[in-house]
């Protein structure tokens, strides 16, 4: 039974390994890549959403290299981590050598499928790898700089996402992606800071960070970040030649017909007062895994989403 068991181990538990090393949870985040498509109103013209798929998988490809870097370079310090003990690398479930290459082959591929796509995409797919790699190496340790490379890389996904399909976004969104990318990026080291008992040994940064700034930070953004949907839904909400709205806009002037996306702010800002309680009970260290798990977020994310998809392509016009 012993003999089954170590042959177990080597033939399922280095293939589990290679595929759990890899984060495919933090996918989750590359699908802010297809914010283009939606707010460019293409989501339903077939050459433009196969190309944002093949570009979703080029920056999962990207992601996992340099989470695989990253664990290789942290493995010392994560086996301090009440929970990154586990991880692959920190528990030696997979050899170093082996999530090396690993790492290798999933960044090339990533940049082999970006040169496919254009030149704009595969600029920033290396971008954001170089980007990581700094961050693995250096940044992860400069209290700011960290929070500031944390949200550069959700700002990346979306204009990566913009680049592949050759479209154009205001400045008004990127505002509301620069904003929110801040606020989850703050709010990641906010729960952090209290949930790690060691948290000056397992991330020289957070030594740096008094409870009270991150509160502070993660307030200023969470205000910037409903702040800006909503001038965004402002100035960017698209005109309808939908039977309901005109019908409305004649019973009443309040329901203008080209302020639509504005009836989102409501859902937008409970979304962000949700995901603040979650950070206030040190509970979102990992980003990507409340927003597949916490109830409240969920429905408020896909009710924003369901909102923002239906104005913008119930016969709209632009």
């Amino acid at each position: 039974m012993a003999n089954i068991s170590i042959k177990n181990k080597g033939v399922i538990g280095i293939p589990y390994a290679i595929v759990r090393v890899a984060r495919p949870v933090h996918w989750v985040k590359n699908f802010s890549l297809f914010a283009a498509l939606i707010f460019t109103q293409t989501l339903f013209i077939p050459s433009y959403y196969i190309t944002a798929i093949v570009a979703f998988v080029a920056f999962c490809f990207a992601t996992s290299s340099t989470y695989i870097l990253n664990d290789i370079l942290d493995a010392p310090k994560d086996r301090l981590h009440p929970t990154k003990k586990f991880r692959p690398i920190a528990s030696g479930q997979l050899p170093v050598f082996v999530a090396f290459v690993e790492a290798i082959i999933l960044g090339v591929v990533a940049i082999s499928i970006a040169a496919i796509i254009n030149p704009l995409f595969l600029f920033a797919v290396v971008g954001y790898l170089v980007i990581q790699i700094l961050y693995s190496l250096v940044l992860k340790n400069i209290s700011v700089i960290d929070i500031l490379v944390i949200a550069s890389g959700f700002v990346l996904r979306v204009y990566a996402g913009t680049f592949a399909i050759n479209a154009h976004l205001s400045v008004w969104f990127l505002l509301c992606v620069i904003s929110t990318s801040l606020f989850l990026a703050a709010g990641k080291r906010r729960a952090e800071l209290n949930t790690i008992p060691t948290a000056g040994l397992t991330r020289k940064a957070l030594a740096k960070y008094p409870s009270e700034l991150l509160n502070s930070y993660v307030t200023m953004f969470a205000n910037a970040s409903w702040m800006s949907w909503a001038l965004f839904t402002f100035y960017e909400s698209p005109r309808t030649d939908t039977r309901f709205w005109l019908l409305l806009a004649e019973i009443s002037k309040a329901t203008t017909i080209d302020k639509l996306l504005m009836i989102t702010i409501p859902v937008a800002i409970f979304g962000i007062m949700r995901y603040e309680k979650v950070i206030f009970e040190e509970k979102s260290e990992a980003p990507e895994k409340i927003l597949l798990t916490d109830a409240p977020l969920i429905a408020s994310t896909l009710t924003w989403a369901f909102l923002v998809i239906w104005i913008l392509y119930s016969g709209a016009t632009v």
